[in-house]
């Protein structure tokens, strides 16, 4: 959705190794937001992010307008039912269907051969990939590690709201999760995770003001909570600094 940074940079480069022709898509879709979310004042800079992105070997910036994506009458739409219902889905029971349908269209308009997403919005690449494979999208779709600031902040354009105060605060959650997955990792037996979720609570109540949106361990394929960390695990969470500034994060366990 624009305001490019690292993160995003670290896409078009890989996608600059793997393909012959690269194409990014810069649109802030309307209908990912929900009704007092910040669709209006999202950060915007088109003049820079098309020199970084020709500048990391970006071949057409694709930049439609809202008109242009959803003509008058539009309504016909994606759902990818039960992978969109928690974790971010929750309480954004919209954006999943937003995000799509608005990939699916891109798809149908650009037709690649692959698609690059980040794994920092570990949902929202789970939708995309099951999407693709039950509607046959002829496009593979590759997840891309989180980059990151020096301090561990996942980068985010949403990063550019927070002060210096908030700033400081925005590691909590990384830290929080990078705490769990170290007692995972360390662990000689299979862990519940219900005191794993508690432990990072209390550790981002008691190290910064920010609110847990939700704090989650899932299996990476179905997005369902589990039980124990029995098998192949992902540790998720939401926050909101100051009850206005939302950022997510996740990692392996």
């Amino acid at each position: 959705m624009g305001y490019f940074h690292d993160g995003h940079l670290a896409l078009m480069k890989h996608a600059r190794q793997i393909a012959d022709r690269v194409v990014v898509s810069l649109f802030i879709n309307p209908a990912q937001f929900g009704p007092g979310e910040d669709l209006d004042s999202y950060p915007r800079d088109l003049e820079s992010d098309g020199q970084k992105a020709e500048d990391a070997g970006v071949d057409l910036l694709f930049t439609p307008e809202a008109t242009e994506m959803y003509h008058q009458g539009h309504e016909t739409s994606i759902q990818v039912a039960e992978l969109s219902q928690g974790m971010c889905g929750r309480d954004r029971p919209q954006h999943f269907t937003g995000v799509a349908t608005v990939v699916g269209k891109l798809f149908n308009i650009i037709e690649p051969d692959s698609a690059i997403f980040g794994e920092k919005d570990f949902q929202q690449l789970t939708v995309i990939k099951r999407m693709v494979r039950d509607l046959n999208f002829p496009v593979k779709i590759i997840g891309h590690e989180i980059v990151r600031e020096d301090d561990g902040l996942a980068m985010s354009s949403r990063n550019a709201y927070l002060d210096v105060q908030e700033r400081r605060e925005a590691t909590v959650l990384f830290r929080a999760l990078e705490m769990v997955q170290k007692q995972v990792r360390s662990s000689a037996t299979i862990l519940e995770t219900k005191p794993l979720l508690r432990a990072a609570e209390t550790f981002i109540a008691e190290n910064s003001s920010c609110s847990v949106e939700y704090l989650t361990i899932v299996d990476p394929l179905t997005l369902k909570p589990k039980a124990n960390t029995d098998g192949a695990c992902r540790i998720a969470g939401a926050i909101k600094i100051n009850n206005r500034i939302r950022l997510i994060d996740n990692m392996a366990l």
